[in-house]
């Protein structure tokens, strides 16, 4: 099949992005650019989560000054280009996901096309749509209705950034193609992503970064099923007979909110930290997105015997599940504590294993009485490594005492504890420390957000090896490179439009004299 022939949106879509890219003005101006540059588009799908956030933010700042009118907002150029801008961003996003280059269309086009559509001409949010797989779009089955809405790789990318940004129950938004309008992009991108053995597939997949947790952790006994025999008194002993009893789920409690930030200004749930943040429409408005998820490239991965056909979310926190992945793969010596570590991670890791299957949340899984001994006597064993300067079991206590599932009682104690203890690995220069202390300064999980402090353990963690650090490191620099170049260009041009004038000026004066 032959590329389609480019739409004048297709130009204006390369022109915003690349404008961005060089740090350029975009036509008319763009509202919120500044919090956009900050989000960090480096074209992942988790980038899309950072995008979500913001979005949320502009909402409750449009309430709180009294300016969340829609109808008066679309006639303002700069929101109006923002909307487009980030609907150009996401079809990109999706597009690259399949590996294809975005054909965008106008809404001439789309009624061409498909007529049987019935677009609203003052419908802002259906003037464009990407069409980000021509490749999938000439293998649909020929006896398909080309205007059938589920079969084909179109997208509406301003739906979901209207909905996020003025839906309401009284202001409900209707989706093009049918059905719900996903509530954010990176909901709305993940439904549409690309999956093992099929073309397309409209459900969706959210998957870790590189994998999920538990395959990445050594085969152990099932927490499913069959029954248990815990009498062993200590850890070690307690392993192989420890998790065999069946798994009974409840409503979700108080720990279902519990705040990750140290003024427990956060109430989103642990598990929307990696999802979308408006996902759960039971939040109010100063609840939704207040956790931002940071740089971590989440790919969609399925094993070949076995396709995802449902919403799953990961009950775990990207932040923590990675740090998980982390700990398995980089290698770092520990001179202290290593005994009681291992045998404190042997029991860790087959309840992580059984929470990563779950699609609940992590504070809805309850676990039996024993679990919970043989949990505690596991972080026991860990805080005794981190007290023997273990910086591994540091982290992986941390972890416990931000979720607030760790040996501190009070909430907002354990969530200083699990600061305390991701400062103390990063001092002593554990790339896996500073790594994560950088992504809580930016997200402001457990800490007051703070930019500056991000940035500076990112150049730490990349100091001391860690090669993602590296490379976010490096893109920076080059980033800020071009900056600097433009600056120096447009400082150029006006330096030269200076001399000119003074010319001409001179000239005008002899012209006078003479």
């Amino acid at each position: 099949m032959s590329a389609s022939p480019l739409t004048p949106l297709d130009y204006i879509a390369a022109g915003y992005w690349q404008d961005f890219l060089a740090g350029r003005p975009i036509a008319g101006g763009i509202a919120y650019e500044t919090e956009l540059r900050d989000s960090v588009l480096d074209e992942s799908l988790s980038s899309l989560q950072r995008v979500d956030t913001l979005l949320s933010q502009i909402r409750r700042d449009l309430i709180k000054t009294g300016n969340w009118d829609e109808a008066t907002l679309l006639t303002d150029e700069r929101y109006r280009n923002l909307m487009m801008f980030l609907a150009f961003y996401a079809g990109q996003v999706l597009a690259q996901q399949w590996q294809n280059t975005p054909h965008w269309y106008g809404q001439f086009e789309l009624r061409k096309r498909y007529p049987i559509w019935s677009l609203s001409t003052d419908d802002f949010y259906q003037h464009m749509a990407v069409l980000y797989s021509e490749n999938n779009s000439a293998n649909i089955n020929a006896n398909a209705n080309i205007n059938d809405s589920a079969s084909l790789p179109i997208f509406f990318a301003l739906e979901p950034i209207g909905l996020r940004l003025f839906g309401h129950v009284d202001r409900p938004f209707v989706a093009v193609q049918g059905g719900q309008v996903a509530s954010g992009l990176y909901q709305a991108v993940s439904a549409r992503l690309p999956v093992a053995g099929n073309d397309y597939v409209s459900t969706i997949i959210t998957q870790d970064n590189k994998s999920n947790v538990a395959a990445r952790m050594a085969p152990q006994v099932d927490l499913g099923s069959s029954s248990i025999e815990s009498n062993s008194q200590t850890v070690g002993t307690s392993v192989d007979s420890l998790i065999e009893q069946n798994i009974t789920v409840t409503p979700a409690d108080d720990l279902n909110r519990a705040a990750l930030n140290k003024n427990a200004l956060n109430e989103a749930t642990a598990s929307q930290m990696i999802a979308d943040p408006l996902a759960n429409k039971d939040l109010s408005n100063e609840q939704q997105g207040e956790i931002k998820p940071e740089l971590s490239k989440l790919e969609p991965a399925l094993t070949q015997t076995k396709l995802a056909t449902s919403v799953k979310t990961s009950p775990t926190p990207e932040v923590f599940s990675q740090l998980l992945i982390e700990l398995d793969e980089i290698e770092r010596p520990q001179t202290a504590g290593n005994a009681e570590y291992q045998q404190a991670r042997k029991v860790l890791d087959q309840f992580e294993q059984h929470v990563a299957k779950q699609s609940k949340p992590r504070a809805q899984i309850n676990f039996s009485e024993n679990h919970l001994a043989a949990k505690k006597q596991a972080l026991l064993k860990l805080q005794e490594a981190a007290h023997a300067g273990n910086t591994a079991a540091m982290l992986r206590l941390a972890m416990y005492e931000l979720l607030g599932e760790g040996l501190v009682i009070d909430k907002n104690a354990g969530i200083e504890a699990g600061v305390e203890w991701v400062k103390q690995a990063a001092s002593k220069d554990d790339s896996r420390a500073q790594r994560l202390l950088s992504k809580m300064y930016y997200q402001g999980v457990g800490v007051v957000q703070d930019i500056n402090n991000g940035k500076y353990w990112l150049e730490q963690a990349a100091q001391n090896g860690h090669v993602e650090a590296a490379s976010l490191v490096a893109q920076w620099q080059q980033a800020q490179a071009l900056i600097t170049t433009q600056k120096q260009e447009q400082h150029s041009i006006k330096r030269y439009q200076l001399l000119l004038a003074v010319v001409l000026v001179v000239a005008v004066l002899i012209l006078i004299i003479v």
